[in-house]
Order: structure tokens, then sequence, then C-alpha cells
């Protein structure tokens, strides 16, 4: 559940530029390969190649991943973006393509393998979404996400500092600028008399209108949280250029916008590839119909015994669900109430030998109302995976969805007791956290860690994280694990049913609240990432769970008592964020062999 981090991620394979070499760049990069194998420093050297080729075009995702040079920078609205971004990759993929064709070290090709396959998905979908699409983007949004990302407590203090010239870039006051907001409308409007382009839908130019004032405020709550000094001309102006775009976006965009959200097939297809999510529509429906009835099933053998530990006078799950959920924590004692399951989890993961964990604490924070207008659900902000000086993830929790049509807010799904179990062990230990924080410690290389990155191998790890720690957690906790399985099934179906016109919003939104019993507002966020937010991605939790069970059950039929989950677990995030294929192949020519050679 966490769109920032796959913005971010995702950002990467759209219209982005390149980094430059320069000396702090190499001395940071340099740093962080000191403990890391031959293999790896060669790997990260070509894998500079392509981040050479994109950081110009979306710096602000660079520098969220720990990439220096470009904090002072801003995304690439200029004349022709796309074609240029096109042609960027296509000159980085013929030098990695050389490389492939000379390298002998199995690891190494294989990050080559990752970074061209990368480069190819980047063309791909730069060349659907012009063909497809009117290029209309949420400026302010973009601008809050690029700021936020510098002024958070995963970003040094040096860094921090840049936050103002990049502000002053965004609002055209630095000197050769324009503002981003004119350059987003400029590249629509030249566009628009394409009358085969497909507009933004009403849904989505809606919330961000709803939003815009928001990350006004957001934007200058940063600047006042982190002592920013000199930014006052640069924020009046901000607010102006927002303000303006908001104005032009409800005269010229919104009234052109469309009611329906369904994507030409090919782009919807794309979109299912990108995410990692690489088998047949009606094929994984089926599939999640089935595991949908199953742990429904298995919620309702489960409900009777959480009513008569709480004492709650229902039997079915639906009833007992809303009898927990009255439960409520109060949002000035959230933070505190995760924290003691949060201290409670790490203990459990080392007696039952499930992972290792690292000697200090999770972080774990409250979104603030901007936050949560960017980023509507629970999400993992990962530290700089390159050039980290012990910079920690952190897991952010909202409080509500706002925007849209302003009609239940509120979350009743993330601030009661026995969500805390299922929501710490996806977004903290020993998920998100845990697979982040490994890649920094354990020096994988940033193919595998920056390139390979897809929602089908990140959520698949999450979510089976989730169901490793489930016997050990207390029976409402286990009870609203399963709720949430529940939901990754009904994403699975709901998806591709209302891309492919198989259900409506309504019906699916019914379906969400009466038989997954979430919130109105949990409902829409979930509809809103089905159909204009992230098409496709919704699909991926219960795809990629599902091929790390598949994984497993090979592997112990394959070693018998031999098998260790521990070192299995480690095994896994020892290899970054592999595509399915590739982690099995590495399982099975890597981990199988070395218990059965003793």
């Amino acid at each position: 559940m966490k769109p920032l981090v796959l913005a971010i991620a995702l950002s990467l394979a759209a219209p982005l530029t390149a980094l430059a070499h320069t000396d702090d760049a190499k001395t940071a990069v340099a740093a962080s390969q000191a403990a890391s194998p031959a293999w790896v420093t060669r790997s990260n050297e070509l894998a500079q190649i392509l981040i050479d080729a994109q950081a110009p075009f979306q710096p602000e995702s660079a520098g969220f991943f720990g990439i220096p040079g470009y904090d002072d920078q801003v995304a690439d609205f200029g004349p022709d973006n796309a074609r240029r971004y096109r042609d960027a990759m296509t000159a980085a993929r013929a030098r990695l393509q050389t490389q492939l064709e000379l390298e002998r070290d199995a690891n190494v090709r294989q990050d080559l393998q990752i970074l061209l396959r990368s480069i190819d998905e980047s063309i791909e979908g730069s060349t659907l979404n012009e063909r497809y699409l009117l290029p209309w983007t949420d400026a302010p949004q973009l601008i809050f996400g690029g700021i936020n990302g510098l002024l958070s407590a995963q970003t040094p203090p040096e860094r921090r500092v840049h936050a103002l010239a990049r502000l002053q870039r965004y609002a055209g006051l630095a000197e050769g600028s324009t503002p981003i907001t004119t350059l987003a409308r400029q590249r629509y409007e030249e566009r628009l008399s394409n009358p085969d382009l497909l507009p933004p839908t009403k849904r989505e130019v809606q919330r961000a209108l709803d939003s815009a004032d928001t990350y006004i405020a957001g934007i200058r709550a940063l600047f006042d949280e982190y002592g920013i000094e000199g930014a006052e001309p640069a924020l009046e102006a901000i607010a102006k250029e927002i303000s303006a775009y908001a104005d032009w976006t409800r005269s010229t965009v919104l009234p052109n916008a469309r009611e329906d959200t369904r994507l030409p097939p090919e782009l919807y297809a794309f979109g299912l590839k990108q995410y990692g999510t690489d088998v047949d529509p009606q094929l994984l429906m089926q599939r999640a119909q089935l595991a949908f009835m199953e742990i429904r099933a298995q919620m309702q053998q489960l409900a009777p015994l959480v009513a008569k530990e709480k004492g709650i006078d229902a039997t079915d799950y639906r009833g007992v669900i809303a009898a927990l959920k009255r439960d409520t924590i109060p949002n000035d004692r959230l933070e505190a109430s995760y924290r003691e399951v949060i201290d409670a989890i790490d203990p459990i993961i080392e007696r039952e030998h499930i992972v290792d964990v690292p000697q200090r604490p999770m972080q774990m924070r409250l979104g603030s109302e901007a936050e949560s207008a960017a980023s509507p659900a629970p999400h993992f902000r990962p530290a700089p995976l390159v050039g980290n000086t012990g910079q920690q993830g952190t897991f952010v929790l909202p409080l509500g969805n706002p925007g849209g049509d302003g009609e239940g807010d509120a979350y009743d799904d993330f601030n009661f007791d026995a969500v805390r179990w299922t929501l710490s062990a996806h977004e903290g230990r020993p998920g998100h956290e845990l697979q982040f924080t490994a890649m920094v410690e354990r020096g994988v290389s940033l193919a595998r860690s920056m390139f390979a990155f897809n929602s089908v191998n990140v959520e698949g790890w999450a979510l089976y994280a989730e169901a490793e720690l489930v016997p050990y957690e207390p029976l409402d906790g286990q009870l609203i694990a399963l709720q949430f399985r529940l939901l990754r099934a009904a994403r699975a179906m709901l998806d591709p049913m209302l891309n492919l016109g198989l259900i409506d919003r309504e019906r699916a939104g019914r379906m969400l609240t009466e038989d997954v019993m979430l919130s109105p507002a949990m409902a829409r966020q979930e509809l809103d990432r089905y159909t204009v937010n992230a098409p496709g991605q919704a699909t991926s939790y219960f795809y990629g769970y599902t091929r790390i069970l598949e994984l497993r059950m090979r592997t112990e039929l394959a070693l018998g008592d031999r098998f260790d989950r521990r070192a299995f677990n480690n095994f896994l995030l020892d290899q970054g964020l592999l595509p399915p294929d590739q982690l099995a192949e590495a399982v099975e020519t890597g981990f199988i062999p070395a218990p059965l050679a003793r």
C-alpha cells in the first residue's frame, strides 16, 4: 500500500534524465561500494551509464534514492522531452548491450540484463503514453513531492539546503528557468488539437484541484519545519504559480476530462507488465476469485473465536471486524500505540527464526495532511540507497484521504488495536523496512535495487512477510491479517475487471465496503488506485505473494528436512529486488545446491 515509494520508483521508467559524474557523486558512490564484492562494484559502474541517461529528466527521483548532484534541479518538461528521453535511453542501451557481449561474470551479466529490460520498458512506456494520452500533469503534487523528498528526516542536512534552489527553479526564479507549471501547460496545450489522444479522467483532475491548496500549505510547512531561511519570496511565487495552474486546470482541462476511466487495452497491458504482473489477466482473476473464497471462509472460521475472546456479540466476520474497529486509538496516541507492537515484533522474529533483523529500532510516524493528499495510504519511505550514512527508512501512516468528493475522508482501517500487527509487519519488519534496509546494509547492486524495482517483487515480499508473522499474533490480529489478505485477492480481481469493463465502480465499491469491510475513504482510495492513480499496480500484491509461495514450496520439496526458513528468507533479501523468474533461478542454482552438497 504505498503509492509514494512506488511513484518514485516508477518515475525511473517515465521520461527522466541523467546524472553528472561530479566529484561528489563519485565519492559518495565509492563510499557505498567500499564493502561490496568486486562484481557489485563493477555492476554499479555499468549502472551509472543508465543513471547518466535518466537523472536529468527527473532529478527528484535520483536524489530520493541518494544519487548526489541534482538536488537543486527539477523535472525536465521542456519542449520535445519525450523524444529526447527516448534518444538518451537508446544511446545508453547501445552502450550496455556492448558491455553485455563482453562481460563474463554471471552476476554482472544478470544485472546488465536487468538494466536493458528497464530501458526497454522505459522506451515502450514513453512511446505508448505519447501515442494515447494527452500529457496532463498534476504539477502541484509534483512540486510538493520534489520538496518533500529533500526536506525529510531521510535526507542528510547538507542536502536539505538545496531545497530553496529547487523551489526557486520550480517557480521560475532561478536564472534561465521557466516555471514548471508553465512548461506543464505548454506540453498539454501543444497536443490538445490531436483528437485521438485521451484526456485525463475527471476524477484525477478534480482530486488535483481539491488538493492544490493543501500542497501550498504543505510546502510552506516543510520550509518552516526545517528552518530554511530566505525562502519567503519563492514560497509566495510558487503559491501564485500553483493557484494559477489550478485556475487553468479548472477552466481548460476539467471541462474536457473523461468520465470513463478505462485505458486502451495496449496501455493497460503495458501497465501490468511494468508493475511485474506477467500473467494473463483472466487467469489472474480466476486465481484471485478462488483465493477470495478460501480466505473469506478462513475468516468466518476464526471470527467466532475472536468474538468469544473479546466478548463481542457477533459471529459473522463482518460483525466482528466492525466491533474491533470501534476500539479506536486516538490520533495523539496512534504513533505510541503502533510503537508497542513494533517493539514486540523483533523478539518474535528472532525467537521463531524467521529472518535476521537489524539491531536498532524501526522508524514510524504519522503523515501530514499534504502527504496524505499525495499518498492516501500507509507507505514506506526508504532511506537513500546510495551514499547512505546511517539514514533509516520510515513507515508513514496517513490519518485520512483528503480531497475527492469531500465525504468519508476519515479512515477507520488503521487506528484500532488489532490492525497494528499486520500493518507493522507489512510496512516495517519483516516487510518493507527490512527489505530496503537489507539492500543498504548488504551492499546490493544498483541494478537489483533501483532498476529491478517493480511492484511485484516489492509487494510480494511484504505480503509474504505478513504471512510469516501471522501464526504468532493474537487472534484478533490474525483475523485482520486475513482481512488484508482478502483485500489483496479483491485487488487482483477488481483492478482488471474495472479496466476491462467487467464490473462498474459502484459494485466494486460495495464489495470493498461490505465484504472486505473497508471504510468509505479507504474504498475510494482503492478504486482510485485501480482506475486513475496506478491501473494494474494493485494486482502485484497477490501475484508477487503467490510467486514467492510457489518458490518456497519447491524449495521445501527439494530440501526436505534440510530446509532452513531463516536461511531461505535471508537469501531472498540478499538478492535485492530480482523479478520472480530471476529470483527462482537464483534459489535453484545458488540456495538449494548448498545443503544438498553437505
